[in-house]
């Protein structure tokens, strides 16, 4: 397939076919990260800056990792160290960067819209490593995959979104996805933490745990995104574990072998039971490998695929 696209700042830019292309792609890097030596030369002499002024663990190192297994040379910036914590507007640090001559961007930041306009200002391509409440494209390509790597038929399952979906931006973007690929989507939360109008949305919206579970697929449990909320939203994190919180109690009312995902990172105890992030049921740690090989798919379809 040839790619026609420069950027990747959400999914919703991609066709179903385009999808299974880097799900297919990633299958094969996954591959090369089961080696005794995991590295290719495919983008020697390629560079890829990772700009994340938010904090991350998985994100960052798996795309610093992804780029290094494809022999990339990666640069790392946080805002931290960079020129935006002495006032620096996003527009020259990027312009700063862009006059480094990298191959690709990778960008996180806490405003909504950070990525596309990133995308504006530059030459190389940019692809969106989560961008405040609206997209994190890249984490919604690894939970598909993790999936369709198990042989998932997406048409034929339900999966259920649990938890603060309206801080998301993992929720909006696999919630893209996974319509997209013809599975069934419900979400669950409090009614604080559900968007304010989800009635143009594809998915079925339930404030009952008990009620939204019966016989789903797959459980996608989400961090409560407390740096991001208003004081009042919960009465405690207590009430919301009983109510809202992942159980073995409340997980047998599902399908018997349904699956258990988070993108992590974990507040154990409050969104789910430290025993079923554990659970042999359990994709956590699945998903995190699969970040690498997506991530590797990713950087040689924008570096090379669009030349």
């Amino acid at each position: 397939m040839q790619w026609k696209h420069k950027h990747l700042l959400d999914v919703d830019q991609l066709s179903k076919e385009e999808i299974y292309h880097i799900f297919e792609l990633a299958k094969s890097f996954k591959e090369i990260n089961k080696r005794p030596v995991k590295k290719v030369p495919t983008l020697k002499g390629k560079s890829v800056v990772l700009f994340f002024a938010e904090p991350s663990t998985r994100t960052k190192t798996s795309f610093d990792m992804a780029g290094k297994r494809l022999s990339a040379d990666t640069f790392s910036l946080a805002k931290s160290s960079s020129s935006l914590k002495k006032g620096e507007s996003l527009k020259d640090t990027v312009l700063t960067l862009e006059a480094m001559n990298p191959d690709c961007i990778v960008i996180r930041h806490w405003h909504s819209g950070a990525a596309s306009f990133v995308a504006s200002c530059v030459k190389c391509s940019v692809i969106n490593a989560g961008d405040g409440w609206h997209a994190h494209p890249t984490q919604a390509l690894l939970d598909g995959f993790t999936l369709y790597s198990l042989g998932f038929e997406f048409k034929e399952k339900t999966i259920l979104i649990l938890g603060d979906i309206a801080h998301s931006r993992v929720a909006r973007s696999d919630i893209k996805l996974f319509t997209k690929l013809g599975a069934k989507v419900r979400l669950c939360a409090p009614k604080t933490l559900l968007p304010f109008d989800t009635s143009t949305w594809p998915v079925d919206v339930f404030s009952n745990l008990e009620d939204a579970i019966q016989n789903v697929d797959i459980v996608i449990c989400l961090r409560l995104q407390l740096e991001r909320q208003e004081n009042g939203l919960l009465p405690d994190l207590r009430e919301y574990s009983i109510r809202y919180g992942l159980n073995y109690k409340i997980l047998k009312k599902a399908r018997p072998d349904v699956k258990i995902m988070h993108p992590g990172p974990i507040n154990r105890g409050v969104e789910i039971d430290s025993h079923l992030a554990d659970f042999e049921r359990s994709l956590i740690l699945d998903q995190v490998n699969s970040g690498v090989a997506v991530r590797m798919a990713l950087l040689y379809l924008y570096i090379l695929g669009t030349k």
